[in-house]
């Protein structure tokens, strides 16, 4: 493979430092790495995005290693200053030739290392992430970079990774298990909840940090660990042989109560749908087949994956339009549908949103009020109505990138504006009945910001800001909320007029 030459101004600039020139094949992975991230960036962004702007200001973010770093492009040139001396220039690439634009990034940042001291002294992963958070530093807050370390953790939340089946928790110290997940090698050896962590393979991970503990425990699916625990209500040691199995972290969970199913999602990874269709499953069970009502809490969820928060939302329905995305690449123009079969069998559902759920748990709560299917309680919801696609560089490391926006049921853009509930617990402390006697008394308004929410356009900020303020967005810890989605369910009527309240609207906006 050609390395492109660039001129080198020499190696007496005025931070000249020693500098073991890279291999070969590292400057060639270089640039592998940023050209497959200018092209996949160019390519999916939900707006137009060309390749030399992307890598300029890739070369602009070196300055947040080495401030007397400056990049600047002039016609066909581009060049690299420092403390405004010229330490490298190279002819522009064409505007679009992401593979000519990642060779003069990865060349310039091998000059830059022979002039910086504060860059010959970064590692790799440290000069990827200045570079690539140039790239994306004026796109949009959810665009972001994340190294091979962190990229690696991302993946184990959306997808799994080999582990024992354990949550733990620090207390003064000691590393204490705070929870089992059913069905796995934890749960069939025998750990127990509380038991205290002392050893891992014979190692003592006593007063250790709990990242450095849980890469200890990970490792390959099928691969053996053996884990010593101290259990303080049998002041007694035990030791646990286990071998590794793919663990999916778990999402819901969920009781029944009188016959009132509740289920928290806390996030929407892997196994989400499949723990919520569970927990559906132990309703009518528990309710023997005749449950009265569903509380799905949103509250503090910031999202996850797109297609179970689908699948969760199709699990409630028996018909209608789930969500749209849209955006610039043809693979990020989708449209789901419900499937036709309603796992509840149609009880009263109440959803509970607050300004952390997002995303995700917005395309839920959107879609079932949409269709007339629960009532929305709590505070206007976090508004994160867009898509975001994880690039993985070769690296290992992974940008994800916005490149769609959701559209809800009845056609509005979620970006900016969140989902409106139906009975807003805006400035509610003390009790349900405030938040109910406002809903009774407000209706026509209500109406009127129904008709107004689902009829705005994503361009008209201020106005859809305005309209978010009529139940400003809050992070509710309370209990107010459980509380009125009890009461609904106990007052079919309650329930009935916010169900027609919603779908009314839905029928005069189309």
């Amino acid at each position: 493979m050609a390395i492109m030459v660039v001129a080198l101004a020499g190696c007496t600039g005025p931070k000249a430092t020693k500098h073991q020139p890279i291999s070969t094949a590292n400057l060639i992975h270089h640039i592998e790495v940023y050209t497959a991230g200018f092209r996949n960036i160019s390519e999916k962004y939900i707006r137009p995005l060309r390749v030399d702007k992307i890598a300029v200001g890739g070369l602009e973010g070196l300055a947040s290693i080495d401030p007397a770093l400056q990049a600047e492009r002039h016609n066909d040139h581009v060049r690299l200053l420092l403390e405004g001396q010229e330490i490298v220039s190279a002819k522009a690439p064409s505007m679009m030739d992401a593979r000519g634009w990642g060779k003069v990034t990865a060349n310039f940042e091998q000059a830059a290392r022979r002039q910086s001291k504060l860059l010959s002294s970064a590692g790799d992963e440290k000069i990827y992430e200045a570079v690539f958070d140039g790239v994306l530093a004026d796109l949009d807050v959810f665009s972001r970079y994340s190294g091979a370390a962190e990229a690696k953790r991302n993946r184990a939340r959306r997808e799994g990774f080999g582990g024992i089946g354990i949550r733990i928790k620090i207390v003064k110290g000691k590393s204490l298990v705070m929870e089992v997940i059913d069905n796995t090698p934890a749960a069939q050896t025998g750990i127990k909840v509380d038991d205290e962590i002392t050893h891992i393979n014979n190692a003592d991970v006593r007063n250790m940090k709990l990242r450095g503990l849980l890469n200890r425990l990970r490792g390959p699916v099928h691969s053996d660990v053996s884990v010593r625990v101290y259990r303080a209500s049998q002041d007694h040691e035990f030791t646990f042989a286990m071998t590794r199995e793919h663990i999916v972290p778990n999402t819901v969970t969920s009781h029944v109560d009188q016959g009132v199913g509740y289920i928290k999602i806390s996030s929407f990874n892997q196994s989400t749908a499949e723990g919520v269709a569970k927990a559906l499953g132990d309703l009518r069970r528990v309710a023997n087949n005749d449950p009265r009502g569903l509380i799905v809490d949103l509250r503090g969820n910031p999202g996850g994956l797109l297609k179970q928060s689908v699948k969760v939302a199709d699990l409630l329905l028996t018909h209608g339009h789930i969500v749209s995305t849209s955006g610039r690449h043809p693979d990020s123009l989708n449209h789901y549908e419900a499937g036709g079969r309603d796992f509840a069998e149609g009880i009263p559902i109440v959803v509970l949103v607050d300004g952390k759920s997002a995303s995700a748990s917005e395309i839920v709560a959107a879609a079932l009020q949409d269709l007339g299917r629960a009532v929305v309680v709590g505070t206007a919801s976090f508004g994160k109505g867009t898509v975001q696609t994880v690039i993985r560089l070769p690296n290992d490391g992974e940008v994800a990138l916005t490149w769609s926006r959701f559209i809800a049921p009845s056609g509005y853009a979620l970006h900016g504006l969140g989902v409106w509930p139906v009975i807003c617990t805006s400035g509610v402390s003390k009790g349900p009945r405030a938040a109910l006697d406002r809903f009774e008394r407000n209706k026509s308004e209500i109406r009127a910001n129904y008709v107004s929410w689902r009829q705005s356009l994503i361009d008209e900020k201020e106005s859809r800001s305005a309209l978010r303020q009529a139940c400003a967005s809050e992070r509710r810890k309370s209990t107010v909320e459980l509380r009125i989605a009890e009461l609904i369910l106990s007052e079919p009527h309650l329930y009935a007029q916010a169900i027609e309240l919603t779908s009314r609207d839905i029928q005069a906006w189309k």
